[in-house]
């Protein structure tokens, strides 16, 4: 396997299971599910995250009501076909799994940018992605005069395959976004929430949903030496 590709998608999330687990799928015996994780804000609100887990890391008690979880993994999506339309969803997908006891502080191991290896405490919600601009940046200011940008990634994963995560930039990070073009290779840091929004249907009919998409807080453009450093290394790993 290609492990250079779980360098472009990786996040960390604490938080609790919310609602009841179901089935999702099964591939050559092994059975999936999907359930909610509650990410607390610090505004009091809470992000409400689908995540897919293999049987092979939970246990029967592992997501029940209210448990406490950490969960390592990446922020994946694929296309459903529903009514006569291709639909995009997003879910996390766990690589790992650890339940936490409920009123304890927890320290999580971070890899930093200079290989270093440090400890943060609530650090509930981190999610990094390297990818390639879909379309080009929608920059525009909401009512209240906030600077928001809409940024298509498509991340490249192992077997040929990308997932395309929406992401949300900010203020002068808005503005950045106004110079890049499609296909330019940019690192972003955020986290991953949920928002409500409502779609009409009709003149009469108005359904609420819900959106998910990285939050950015930070971001950059990936070199051009950086990025042929990497497509070498996944040719010569990819080589064996």
């Amino acid at each position: 396997m290609d492990t250079n590709y779980l360098e472009n998608n990786y996040l960390t999330l604490v938080g609790k299971v919310t609602g009841e687990k179901e089935f999702s799928h099964e591939i050559y015996g092994e059975k999936f599910y999907r359930f909610s994780l509650s990410i607390a804000r610090l505004s009091g609100n809470a992000d409400i995250i689908p995540i897919t887990i293999s049987e092979r890391l939970i246990t029967d008690e592992t997501l029940t009501e209210g448990k406490k979880l950490l969960i390592k993994g990446q922020f994946r999506s694929y296309n459903s076909f529903e009514n006569e339309r291709n639909k995009l969803i997003l879910t996390v997908f766990a690589k790992d799994v650890q339940e936490l006891p409920e009123n304890e502080e927890q320290e999580v191991e971070v890899e930093g940018e200079d290989g270093e290896i440090a400890k943060k405490e609530e650090m509930t919600n981190e999610v990094v992605l390297i990818g390639f601009v879909c379309k080009k940046p929608i920059y525009r200011q909401t009512p209240f005069g906030r600077e928001i940008a809409d940024v298509l990634l498509a991340v490249n994963r192992a077997y040929n395959k990308s997932d395309y995560i929406p992401t949300i930039a900010w203020g002068r990070n808005s503005r950045f976004c106004q110079t890049l073009e499609v296909g330019d290779n940019i690192r972003v840091w955020g986290r991953l929430q949920s928002r409500e929004y409502q779609k009409k249907i009709n003149e009469n009919e108005v359904v609420k949903k819900v959106a998910y998409e990285v939050s950015i807080s930070k971001m950059e453009k990936v070199s051009d030496e950086e990025a042929k450093n990497k497509d070498n290394t996944n040719h010569t790993e990819g080589a064996v």
